[in-house]
């Protein structure tokens, strides 16, 4: 019979995609396999995954897909936690049926020989124990937010209060410490039913066939070493680690827009253009729209940004639903456009991230450090401002800046806005200072190291033949 795996993402565009390159990783070192992924439906608008799945269908015949039936909560759900991540986990769950059928279906014709699940999709664990199948866990965050969640039973245990109550930063193995505020959202109250439903996922992480990481050994040497000696789960085994990127994808979430940015960067003087983009599902106030141009047009920078509609609520970082895109001269400072027209060009909802970043005009990176962006700022050896918006991206921000050290920080104000000053001092810091520039060195030593990590005997390569022979010893 043949050798399949089957991969179980979490719906949303950014968690899918880098599924799917894990995928086409596994048929690049066996392309006997049959990969199977299954698709959800979504509990909130994360990103539209049409296009780029159709996209895999016709290029990739050896990935099949399985769409699930439609699932929505019951009318009588209901959760006191504010997290939309409650929702994704509750859905995820109530699709257990489906797994359970799905499996069952491709085992018919087929020797599984593993199934990977994103760190949402929890539920299934109980599904592949029950039809003896192994279980792996794909991590799509970094090594450095890795230890953080293999290591929040122990912090559980070890203290009686909420991460958020913290008065000092909490130590985690192999990572700076991190500030109770920098904790991922979801996480910061004992008492949430979102941190319940990860801390489950943690438990249930530790007892895995093993954990697949998108990274690569050089860029987190200390978190890695501390997650394969055991610090991160004290008190019992670690499963086998597998760090097996950076895996990128060259199309993103193409939606088939026209890549005008592209022609205008070819314009650009090298390295002289800023990028900024926040995600999928990043989103500002007009009035920090505002800020952000002000700041922009003060510091004298060319730059490329991306822009979506304002959120009407100030505090919401995170879109929940597709919106139009935005009427530019009403959201931005009068004459903006204008006066910067000769060095800046605004692109409405989307740019195909992967291309820009490669373009040789684009010197610095301005982003919600999301993990597949900052794994594509490393390929293209392009350094970052960092400014996160939601998730583990303010995590990743201390990773990024104290410990990796290939981006330099956007520091928000009391009220959690940037200050158009800020925006203007950061930009400038990036391109023009001392401090920029040996940043822009570590991330461009740190490309070189992903392409060693991928070559030929390279960690990453390697990582992945044990993870493939691991199957065979079954």
């Amino acid at each position: 019979m043949k050798e399949a795996i089957v991969l179980y993402p979490s719906p949303a565009i950014g968690h899918l995609i880098s599924m799917v390159e894990l995928g086409k990783l596994l048929l690049t070192h066996r392309p006997s396999l049959s990969i199977h992924i299954l698709i959800t439906n979504q509990a909130y608008d994360a990103g539209s995954t049409t296009t780029y799945i159709a996209s895999i269908s016709d290029t990739v015949p050896s990935i099949a897909f399985h769409y699930f039936p439609a699932t929505t909560l019951p009318p009588d759900f209901s959760t006191t936690s504010p997290h939309r991540e409650t929702l994704a986990l509750e859905l995820l769950r109530l699709n257990n049926p489906n797994v359970h059928r799905a499996l069952t279906s491709i085992s018919e014709n087929h020797v599984v020989h593993g199934l990977i699940i994103d760190f949402f999709c929890v539920a299934a664990v109980a599904v592949a124990r029950e039809l003896n199948i192994p279980c792996y866990y794909f991590f799509t965050s970094g090594a450095g937010f890795l230890n953080f969640f293999l290591y929040i039973p122990t912090l559980h245990d070890k203290f009686a209060k909420s991460l958020k109550d913290f008065a000092t930063p909490i130590d985690v193995p192999g990572t700076p410490p991190i500030p109770p505020s920098d904790v991922a959202d979801p996480m910061q109250d004992r008492y949430d039913e979102a941190y319940k439903g990860f801390l489950e996922s943690s438990l249930k992480m530790q007892t895995s066939a093993g954990i697949i990481v998108n990274t690569f050994e050089k860029l987190e040497q200390r978190a890695i070493r501390a997650i394969m000696d055991g610090q991160c789960v004290p008190d019992g085994p670690t499963p086998p680690l597998y760090c097996i990127g950076p895996l990128i994808s060259s199309r993103g979430g193409d939606d088939g827009g026209s890549p005008d940015c592209l022609t205008w960067l070819d314009s650009q003087p090298r390295g002289s253009v800023v990028f900024l983009c926040f995600g999928s599902l990043g989103v500002f106030s007009v009035e920090q729209l505002q800020e952000i141009a002000t700041g922009l047009e003060r510091s004298g920078q060319r730059f490329l940004w991306v822009v979506r509609n304002p959120s009407e609520d100030k505090n919401q970082k995170a879109s929940m639903f597709a919106m139009p895109a935005p009427d530019l001269d009403s959201l931005l400072p009068e004459g903006f456009l204008e006066r910067t027209k000769e060095r800046g060009l605004m692109v409405k909802k989307w740019a195909p991230q992967v291309a820009v970043l490669s373009h040789p005009s684009v010197g610095g990176f301005v982003t919600h450090c999301g993990w597949n962006s900052v794994l594509e700022a490393v390929c293209a050896g392009i350094p970052m401002l960092a400014w996160p918006l939601y998730a583990e991206q303010r995590h990743n921000r201390v990773l990024l800046v104290q410990e990796m050290r290939i981006a330099l920080p956007v520091d928000e104000s009391e009220d959690g806005s940037v200050r158009s000053e800020e925006v203007e001092k950061r930009v400038r810091e990036l391109m023009e200072s001392e401090e920029g520039k040996m940043v822009r060195e570590r991330t461009l030593a740190m490309k070189e190291e992903a392409k060693a990590a991928l070559s030929p005997g390279g960690s990453s390569r390697l990582a992945l033949a044990r993870l493939v022979e691991s199957w065979k010893s079954e």
